[in-house]
């Protein structure tokens, strides 16, 4: 039997890069896959690749920023399926600069994305999951929420306050069912790094014992690992998939 097979599980920033790694290998894994993101066009890729592979899977538009579309979202996924098992909340973007040149516009959009978006998703999610008296939530988070980062202040800022909410939400929720746990990746190669320069991503590899930058798919792997029952005994979690560069 699958690991994920019969559960439902919705996640966000599933266009492409970790989001859509992750959707694919729940599909794989026998779960009804509802890919969010907030490119249409992204969302069909990823619906039809999982799809392929023989698993249910439903693709909405959804901006995690607004709540009422976040709730109509779960609202359409309940009347579809009738159940939510795991969210995974991928959904983040940078914009970087130094403290004293970032906007008050770049620190609240990455704010806005990165921790408020978060907050709505869970939320939404965690009523329908108490009431089921079962459930996965897990955050992206990343190793610069644990060691900060140069020129990251916004960035740094949410992905610290990820960790915070995971903390707090595997004291409340866990009783009543619900284990939450976050991811903190190094560097991967996904999308956000294209805009980087050749010479810098060579010293990003250097810093990692491993020489290499991450998959998305290896990330997806963890995301797998912990939304399966294999993880039924880890809550509150960080766990860092970074190919040992905070070592």
């Amino acid at each position: 039997m699958k690991r994920l097979e019969g559960k439902v599980a919705l996640i966000t920033g599933a266009g492409q890069g970790i989001g859509r790694a992750t959707a694919i290998k729940f599909a794989s894994e026998g779960a009804v896959v509802v890919a969010c993101d907030v490119r249409e066009e992204h969302i069909h890729d990823t619906v039809d690749l999982c799809r392929s592979s023989g698993a249910k899977a439903l693709g909405l538009v959804m901006d995690v920023t607004d709540r009422s579309q976040v709730d109509t979202t779960v609202k359409t996924l309940l009347e579809r399926f009738q159940r939510l098992d795991i969210l995974v909340n991928n959904a983040g973007i940078t914009q970087d600069a130094r403290l004293q040149k970032m906007t008050l516009e770049q620190f609240d959009r990455v704010v806005d994305v990165n921790l408020r978006g978060v907050f709505h998703c869970s939320q939404a999610a965690a009523d329908v999951m108490v009431l089921q008296g079962s459930g996965v939530i897990l955050n992206a988070s990343s190793v610069v929420g644990i060691y900060g980062n140069f020129g990251q202040t916004n960035y740094a800022a949410t992905k610290f306050g990820v960790i915070g909410f995971t903390k707090t939400w595997s004291r409340e929720l866990g009783p009543k069912g619900i284990r939450v746990n976050a991811v903190a990746p190094g560097f991967v190669d996904t999308p956000i790094l294209r805009t980087i320069p050749e010479k810098v991503l060579k010293e990003m590899e250097n810093k990692v014992p491993l020489k290499r930058l991450g998959t998305p798919e290896e990330i997806a792997n963890v995301y797998a690992f912990l939304a399966s029952d294999e993880a039924s005994y880890i809550n509150g979690a960080v766990i860092e998939v970074c190919g040992g560069m905070t070592v």
